[in-house]
């Protein structure tokens, strides 16, 4: 086995779609839509045997929030769908010569690569110590799409019901956006909302247009916009791979939260995906255990399971890393 920077899309594509724990982020669709997308650098590692096939699979996302002077102290990488490796020991030797390359590499070109886990890793946790990442919990909510109906809406507790009616009653409708483009950037001003309260920085808006310009055509990705009157007041935007709905991006115009956009709009999903033959709704996240975090309580409306597949980080650049975090939080303080 070697390792590469470059594969085969064929291979790549066969690797990812028939592995169980394959997910979009994996997907060489995925990487072409980071590739079109600003401050974002995708890159890919591969461990390949002596047919050129992966057998191990890393592909971090370098995400830059300021260029120019003060890019050193503002990259870092995410693989947004953690590794990928063949089963038993080989996958696991492919991992470790995998990491050890990336990270001799990477050594003070970023920040930090952190590895945001969609499935349980456990089985990989001591490869990816050794290879210098350090496991952090972080919570998440599942839903299984795959039974009935009225045990999804069951499974609401009765505080989410309540607002989903109430939103059907005052006259919130659910928009699917198909073919006009221009609706993206309707979203994206619902999302500006949102990040813009929470004082954390938004991918611009070239990720989510080109989401829409590669995924959508190949049923890979949805936006449901709530609707109010001639007002857009909630948005949701999703990725869809094997039947697994994950909830990537998401929010609603706190002028309208009396209209309980959020609560229909998941509702809603949860609807569309069953029908769609889903099997899965992945929340996209919950926060940390031990950190008060407002989307888990809106999310635990839904009855999901929650789950602690965690987060792996490997920090290349200590000094950097420490200055880029006490600067993050001075940003912040001024937005």
């Amino acid at each position: 086995m070697h390792v590469v920077q470059h594969l085969d899309e064929d291979l790549w594509r066969e690797f990812v779609a028939h592995h169980p724990q394959g997910n979009i982020f994996h997907t060489p669709e995925m990487f072409q839509v980071f590739a079109h997308t600003e401050r974002h650098r995708p890159t890919l590692w591969a461990a390949i045997d002596s047919g050129h096939r992966p057998r191990a699979l890393l592909l971090p996302v370098q995400v830059t929030l300021i260029d120019g002077l003060l890019r050193p102290l503002t990259t870092r990488a995410v693989a947004y769908g953690s590794v990928l490796c063949a089963p038993g020991g080989e996958g696991q030797e492919a991992l470790a010569m995998l990491l050890r390359a990336y990270n001799h590499q990477m050594k003070r070109s970023v920040l930090f690569t952190e590895l945001r886990n969609l499935s349980d890793l456990s089985d990989l946790q001591g490869v990816l110590r050794e290879g210098g990442f350090t496991y952090e919990a972080h919570l998440n909510f599942l839903i299984k799409l795959d039974q009935p109906e009225e045990i999804l809406w069951r499974n609401i507790n009765k505080s989410g019901q309540q607002r989903v009616r109430a939103a059907s009653r005052k006259g919130v409708v659910i928009e699917e956006v198909t073919e006009q483009r221009q609706q993206v950037a309707t979203a994206y001003q619902v999302l500006q909302q949102v990040y813009r309260r929470a004082r954390v920085p938004l991918a611009s808006l070239t990720l989510f247009e080109a989401a829409f310009d590669i995924l959508a055509p190949l049923g890979m990705f949805k936006i449901f916009l709530a609707r109010l009157g001639e007002h857009y007041i909630g948005a949701r935007l999703l990725l869809i791979y094997k039947g697994r709905i994950i909830d990537w991006y998401a929010g609603a115009d706190r002028t309208f939260s009396s209209y309980s956009p959020n609560e229909l709009l998941v509702w809603h999903t949860l609807q569309w995906g069953r029908a769609h033959h889903c099997h899965l709704f992945d929340f996209g996240g919950a926060g940390r255990p031990d950190e008060d975090y407002g989307p888990r309580d809106f999310k635990t409306k839904f009855g999901g399971t929650l789950v602690n597949y965690g987060r792996n980080i490997c920090v290349h650049a200590a000094v950097r890393f420490r200055l880029s975090q006490a600067g993050y939080r001075l940003v912040r303080r001024f937005l």
